[in-house]
């Protein structure tokens, strides 16, 4: 560690120590809340999930007459148009927020079609806005995880390197500083006895 053993120099540790100090707790409370969000949004995935999960098997008493019918090809009367998705700010970081899915309208006669068709057509469309919706909850949390990370390396900077560095030096300059004013104060009484006994 090369510094310099001046009070200028002093001064400047000791000042760069105070903001160090007082940037570390607003670092610690951001990664705090990137936590907790964090978690927040993985609560809401798994909550989602269960909800997608309780339609899938909700559908499963009648999806055996989808599998009988096979010439009516029920994934091309759905097809996503726009997945809408507006913008939110969560400890400085953006993050997209899931709006809605639209889809395009596809025209079937319902004539000729199954009666079966719209609730298939219903179920899928129900089935892509919960995939929609997880997807950007997980782009949520990997931008979230991107700054946590961030965040975390700069509290351990500052917490295991920066400050004990700081005052790692103001100490080494403290000593040096003291051990040149004792050396003063005893050149001086040794210059003051030579002029007594020189007088």
């Amino acid at each position: 560690m090369d510094v310099k053993l001046t009070k200028n120099e002093l001064k400047l540790q000791k000042d760069r120590l105070r903001q160090y100090e007082r940037y570390l707790p607003t670092l610690m409370l951001k990664k705090q809340q990137l936590q907790l969000v964090i978690r927040r949004i993985e609560e809401e995935i798994e909550e989602q999930r269960q909800k997608q999960a309780a339609l899938i098997a909700q559908v499963k008493t009648w999806i055996a007459v989808y599998a009988e019918n096979e010439r009516y090809d029920l994934l091309s009367l759905v097809r996503i148009d726009t997945i809408l998705k507006s913008e939110s700010n969560i400890a400085g970081v953006i993050i997209p927020t899931f709006k809605e899915l639209t889809f395009r309208h596809i025209e079937y006669d319902p004539l000729v079609c199954p009666l079966w068709i719209d609730k298939g057509v219903a179920f899928i469309r129900e089935a892509a806005q919960y995939d929609a919706l997880i997807a950007t909850l997980h782009e949520q949390i990997e931008l979230l995880g991107r700054e946590l990370r961030i965040t975390s390396q700069r509290v351990n900077l500052f917490e295991k390197v920066k400050i004990p560095e700081a005052k790692e030096r103001i100490r080494l300059i403290g000593i040096y500083l003291g051990d040149q004013q004792t050396a003063a104060v005893v050149r001086g009484k040794i210059a003051k006895k030579k002029l007594v006994a020189g007088a």
